[in-house]
């Protein structure tokens, strides 16, 4: 009876999966502050997505990792045609051509300064920062990326974006824009990730102040009129009032990101034996997409599917 009026289901179709991609071959590094979380060299993530697609998934986010000597202040590491961003979606896509492949649209895993953007007196250059993220996506999408995910929450990059996809003639390439991406204390073991911690500050010039909700709407509102096809949260379950505010108002799918603090808090909890690890998992995956996320972008995935 229970499943009979069942209001919301969770299935493979909700979930897209990160991968952390290193430089090199045959590696696979445990993350520290992710438990059973890993980067991979580019041969075994694309083997990685491969075996992600058997089990059900159907779309995958890219993120590098670079070396501290490619990083500078001016994101041309991020330009390369050979860059490890580029070779990853020409390879995964190869591997496996119906995956959705979705690429991070930022500076900061390229930048010196571990900042969003280009810095100048430390303060961090919109316009100049836009115009380098415009040819980052281009080059993904020259490369087979199906979604570029601009993550940067510059103003207007979106509508730069897709009118230089539309002029180059991508015209079926999808923006997914972090929209209401808050300057959260939640993503630590992410920037441990990618090295991509700030070097100086924060990041509240940019990201979205967490005191605020009405923001977000219009964040959102301005992104979908300037060209996003797919809107985004991060993080989620402190945000959930957030998703289903823009899931009432929005009129694009929502997707949300259960960021790494999240999954470390669990993973943590559960070591010490104090939370039930799966059925907590299971019950956060659910609450976001009732409260109405399209795609949950989650580092437990493979996990909640096995036990789906």
């Amino acid at each position: 009876m229970r499943d009979l009026v069942r209001e919301t289901t969770l299935t493979a179709n909700d979930f897209m999966v990160p991968l952390f991609i290193v430089e090199g071959t045959k590696t696979k590094t445990e993350i520290p502050s992710m438990p059973d979380y890993f980067r991979f060299s580019l041969d075994l993530a694309t083997a990685e997505a491969k075996r992600l697609y058997d089990l059900g998934i159907k779309g995958v986010l890219l993120f590098v990792k670079v070396a501290d000597a490619e990083k500078d202040n001016t994101g041309l590491a991020a330009l390369k045609p050979d860059g490890l961003m580029q070779r990853s979606i020409r390879a995964i896509k190869q591997a496996v051509p119906e995956l959705v492949v979705a690429t991070d649209v930022a500076l900061d895993p390229f930048s010196s300064y571990g900042h969003d953007g280009i810095v100048k007196d430390n303060k961090i250059l919109n316009d100049a920062t836009v115009a380098v993220l415009t040819k980052m996506a281009l080059s993904h999408a020259e490369c087979g990326a199906d979604i570029v995910a601009p993550s940067d929450m510059m103003d207007g990059r979106v509508l730069a974006i897709r009118q230089e996809l539309e002029k180059a003639g991508y015209v079926n390439t999808v923006i997914m824009s972090y929209s209401a991406k808050y300057a959260s204390a939640f993503y630590g073991p992410f920037r441990d990730a990618l090295d991509s911690a700030p070097g100086f500050g924060d990041k509240k010039t940019y990201q979205m102040d967490v005191a605020n909700r009405k923001e977000a709407i219009i964040e959102a509102a301005r992104d979908v009129e300037e060209g996003a096809d797919i809107v985004m949260v991060k993080p989620g379950m402190a945000y959930l009032d957030i998703v289903r505010d823009l899931a009432n108002e929005i009129q694009v799918p929502i997707a949300v990101y259960q960021v790494s603090g999240e999954y470390a808090m669990l993973k943590a909890a559960a070591e010490k034996g104090w939370l039930d690890h799966d059925a907590v998992m299971l019950e956060q995956l659910m609450a976001f997409k009732r409260a109405g996320a399209s795609i949950i972008i989650s580092y437990h995935a493979e996990q909640a599917l096995k036990l789906l």
